[in-house]
């Protein structure tokens, strides 16, 4: 059980904490509630390189990292289609360098053309290298167009193509920041060796002063349901074909989130899946294969991923994946397999839980996911789960009129 207290600051700020005296430690987390879901269309990438522009310092504090290391911290930060995530640890007795660390650049990050040069410049090669040059490195860039047709997620957190981060002027990137950066728009969550009366006083202290700002209005395009199946076929000069497949799902919060999960686990988790076992070990169709959700907090998707074996027929290879689906629709499934799948679950909640930091996520995701409890309720929710709702999970979402493929085809070498 993680127990915690909540308050929220006059300016919006939403402040979670809880006390772990275990640890000489504490860590703090600060989610954004802006992701690559908030851009503009026609400029993609931005929330990705605005996490990259939010550690160049400020007028105050002209360089973020040395204070920290200075204090026995470190950190670090992440963006996905939902959220902008920044995080840190250090002993516990200098926490009150994270509370002025961050809400010195909550407050005004000093934003200049130099700094947005060289850090476009840096997230411009990163995209070259790991989605244009990188073997199978485009494949989402490919895959979420083909899925989604409306809504955001139709593009990756990278953004949709680099012209895009090229053409975004500094006028944007403070307009991002005045309207997504706001306190009102953040999660504020301390763990570790803190007191709550502490964690209140310094967080009224450092962050209270922050002016309230107008949060920008969000209002995105619901994904019209996929009644046809999708395919795109595409070659590239990899060392072998792939096949990735695709089928919509419903939102983070849905009553179907933890038995897709379990599912995943069922069909890929790691040498006991059914995916590995027959596709990988039986069959020696592909050299790996994988399946996971995306955990969007919009409706996302259940992926399914492989790289076949040299010689392999992509067709064939569709059609093996397609017969273990199939097997699981038709309730093949055992209580036994199914208990094993939800042991390696709760163990894994377990672990995680013995970190400071991840609890600190794991609540700042709950509490906007609209209620910090639920992270108390999650294994309870997942062994709720049977073999007929894994039954009627399967049936209702991994049909072929859901379903979008790529066929990642290896060009044949004469």
């Amino acid at each position: 059980m993680i127990n915690f207290s909540s308050f929220r600051l006059d300016n919006g700020l939403r402040v979670i904490v809880h006390e772990d005296r275990s640890t000489p430690l504490a860590a703090m987390n600060i989610l954004y509630d802006v992701g690559s879901k908030d851009e503009d269309p026609s400029l993609t990438g931005v929330a990705h390189l605005f996490e990259h522009l939010m550690y160049c310092g400020t007028e105050n504090i002209p360089e973020y990292d040395l204070p920290l290391q200075l204090a026995g911290g470190e950190n670090n930060a992440f963006t996905n289609n939902d959220i902008t995530n920044y995080y840190l640890t250090l002993p516990s007795g200098n926490i009150e360098t994270a509370f002025w660390l961050e809400s010195d650049r909550m407050l005004e990050p000093g934003f200049t053309q130099k700094k947005l040069d060289i850090q476009r410049s840096v997230v411009i090669e990163e995209f070259k290298q790991r989605y244009l040059n990188q073997p199978y490195g485009d494949a989402m860039l490919l895959l979420r167009p083909l899925a989604y047709t409306t809504h955001p997620y139709r593009w990756p957190t990278i953004g949709m193509d680099v012209s895009h981060i090229e053409n975004v002027d500094l006028a944007h990137v403070k307009d991002f920041f005045s309207h997504h950066y706001t306190p009102g728009n953040a999660i504020l969550t301390l763990t570790g060796n803190i007191d709550p009366d502490r964690a209140y006083d310094l967080a009224v202290k450092w962050f209270g002063s922050v002016p309230k700002r107008k949060k920008a209005i969000r209002n995105l395009p619901p994904e019209p349901v996929q009644t046809l199946g999708k395919n795109l076929t595409v070659e590239r000069n990899v060392p072998s074909s792939a096949l990735y497949k695709a089928w919509h799902i419903g939102p983070r919060i849905s009553k179907d989130y933890p038995s897709l999960d379990l599912m995943t686990d069922l069909l890929a988790g790691g040498e006991s899946g059914r995916l590995y076992n027959k596709l990988v070990r039986d069959k020696n169709l592909f050299s790996d294969i994988n399946a996971y959700i995306t955990s969007d907090i919009d409706p996302g998707l259940l992926i399914m991923s492989g790289k076949l074996m040299n010689g392999t027929d992509i067709m064939k290879a569709e059609e093996a994946v397609n017969e273990v689906i199939n097997e699981l629709i038709d309730s093949t499934l055992t209580d036994n397999e199914l208990e094993k799948v939800k042991n390696r679950y709760e163990s894994s909640v377990v672990l995680s839980n013995t970190s400071i930091l991840n609890k600190a996520m794991n609540l700042s995701i709950y509490e906007l996911l609209g209620d910090p409890e639920m992270v108390n309720r999650e294994v309870e929710n997942y062994r709720a789960v049977s073999r007929e709702i894994v039954k009627e999970s399967a049936i209702k979402y991994l049909i072929p009129e859901n379903c979008t493929t790529l066929f990642y085809l290896a060009v044949s070498k004469k």
